[in-house]
């Protein structure tokens, strides 16, 4: 699975927003029902929050739709 690489100019960014920012998800209901539903994992661990914090360094991964590595800029 290819890997994306995203950049931030701030400390974190929320989840839902990562999900969005990387076009992995067209919008924030999208990005609710694959966490709810326990497709998406932040360093490997699977998460449930929505506004869960992400930050530079981290690996979000959504089954079967890819991988993003959040940057600082």
């Amino acid at each position: 699975m290819e890997e994306e690489r995203v950049s931030i100019d701030t400390e974190f960014i929320k989840l839902g927003q990562l999900l969005k920012l990387a076009s992995l998800v067209s919008q924030g209901s999208d990005a609710k029902m694959l966490i709810q539903n326990g497709y998406v994992s932040l360093n490997g661990e699977t998460v449930y929050e929505r506004g869960k914090k992400v930050y530079p360094g981290d690996r979000v991964e959504v089954k079967d739709f890819g991988a993003v590595v959040v940057e600082q800029i």
